[in-house]
């Protein structure tokens, strides 16, 4: 086993080596690439055949996912209708090793005339792709780490870390935010734990409100009108106290409860959130006040509406 063992750090040494050469082969044509996507009004098309085409479609993903639209498009199906989903104003990515896959070398003129910008990815600067690209990414003298030699593994590696870069490097120059990446990812928890609460609060509409001089009565027919479990009591648009079953229970045998004003019976301060802070900061608050709605204020503190912890639930914040 050891002679496989050896074998196996040979191949990882070999992609290493292939990756680390492709930092001293940046060149001009590298700063073109990311301007000409930085510029495109269109979509950056990546294609590719065989195991390029695969590794087109994670770079393309990476694009869409950190601000540059994008697709990939398979060059067979391109010359059999899919030339459709082209614009003058789309950057095509091509990918191969060669340079001389026969889908790609038939695809490229036809995008050419439709008035493309094409950046050629290969190891082959003499090759069919590399003479009708517009910009050529070199990526190195490749040597396979495949026992004989062909199988694609310090290509795929090679290629998949120089789009990486690309991908990055016009991510880098659009000055993308985690917030932005946020937007693209909302399913997950980097998107979750990045959402505003703005974006996850219910509307002033949907939210139990009275003014001050409301009585328990007005405060309990708010809340059954939208379904709530508080009522937040405000003056001129300002939070002054909430009133919870909570609130109700403790005076639930006072004498003339319902017509009692609710700012006797109002739980007072009243924690608030800003409607442009982050989601989880909402949680921790309703956490330590052990509440199940808590307001949101603008930046003048005038109510906005209100987040629900049923509602943090469901979206896993909690």
């Amino acid at each position: 086993m050891s002679d496989i063992r050896e074998f196996g750090k040979s191949v990882l040494k070999q992609e290493a080596d292939g990756v680390a050469r492709l930092a001293g082969l940046l060149d001009d044509s590298f700063d073109r690439a990311v301007d000409s996507m930085l510029k495109c009004t269109g979509h950056v098309v990546v294609t590719g055949v065989g195991k390029p085409w695969m590794i087109g479609q994670k770079i393309s993903a990476t694009l869409a996912s950190t601000g540059t639209p994008s697709f990939a498009l398979h060059p067979s199906e391109a010359m059999h209708g899919d030339l459709g989903r082209l614009r003058k104003h789309d950057v095509v990515l091509a990918l191969s090793n060669s340079g001389t896959s026969e889908e790609i070398t038939r695809v490229l003129p036809v995008v050419k005339r439709l008035g493309c910008v094409c950046i050629g990815m290969t190891s082959r600067l003499d090759s069919a792709l590399a003479d009708n690209s517009d910009i050529v990414l070199n990526m190195g003298k490749i040597s396979e780490a495949c026992p004989i030699g062909m199988a694609p593994s310090v290509s795929t590696t090679v290629m998949l870390a120089l789009g990486d870069a690309l991908a990055l490097a016009v991510m880098k120059a659009r000055d993308f935010t985690r917030e932005d990446y946020a937007r693209f990812h909302p399913g997950g928890a980097l998107g979750r734990s990045l959402m505003k609460v703005a974006e996850i609060m219910r509307p002033i509409e949907e939210t139990a409100v009275v003014g001050v001089t409301a009585t328990v009565a007005d405060a309990l027919h708010a809340i059954t009108l939208h379904k709530t479990g508080a009522a937040f009591i405000v003056d001129k648009g300002v939070v002054k106290g909430v009133f919870t079953d909570g609130d109700l229970r403790r005076h639930v045998d006072d004498e003339n409860l319902f017509s009692q004003p609710i700012v006797g019976l109002m739980t007072s301060p009243c924690r608030s959130i800003r409607e442009d802070k982050l989601a989880p900061e909402a949680v921790l608050i309703i956490q330590e006040t052990r509440i199940g709605e808590l307001p949101v204020v603008d930046t003048s503190g005038k109510i906005r509406g209100h987040v629900a912890l049923k509602d943090l639930v469901t979206m896993h914040f909690v």
